[in-house]
């Protein structure tokens, strides 16, 4: 079973807290996908994870991408198995996978601020545990740093 975080955006923007995360997963060594609600969204943050910071880019692509299989980190839209054999898959925004058994840990990044995303992620708690997950949910404090509260 996998381990599955869920993380509370209450701080900063999803596009302040991926990358950081994302640097982490590789630091692992570990393979990464991040599933977008949309195309639109995905093809925002394929342009976010090359410009985030000045001197440094997370080498990446997309589903879309002939070469997306070859990235260490693969941007989707489809909840399915990626094809980059990730050990780690990043849900942002409400995106919702198929299956998290496949994964040494899933990860929820939901904004705070966003009634949707907030019940999306109270309704994945719930999947998640009733499929056996080890969950764990954690909130950021006023400072950005990551609080485990469950």
């Amino acid at each position: 079973m996998a381990e599955v975080l869920f993380y509370h955006l209450t701080e900063s923007r999803l596009e302040d807290a991926l990358p950081e995360l994302l640097e982490r997963s590789l630091q692992r060594g570990w393979r990464a996908v991040v599933q977008a609600v949309s195309q639109e969204r995905r093809d925002a943050l394929d342009h976010h994870l090359w410009v985030f910071r000045d001197d440094a880019f997370l080498p990446h692509g997309t589903d879309a991408d002939s070469s997306g299989a070859l990235q260490p980190v693969l941007l989707t839209v489809d909840p399915a198995q990626a094809a980059n054999d990730p050990q780690i898959r990043f849900m942002v925004e409400g995106a919702v996978p198929n299956d998290l058994s496949a994964y040494v840990r899933g990860v929820y990044l939901f904004d705070g601020h966003d009634e949707e995303q907030l019940a999306s992620a109270r309704a994945r708690w719930k999947v998640e545990k009733a499929a056996g997950h080890e969950v764990t949910y954690w909130q950021q404090s006023q400072d950005r740093r990551w609080v485990k509260k469950a």
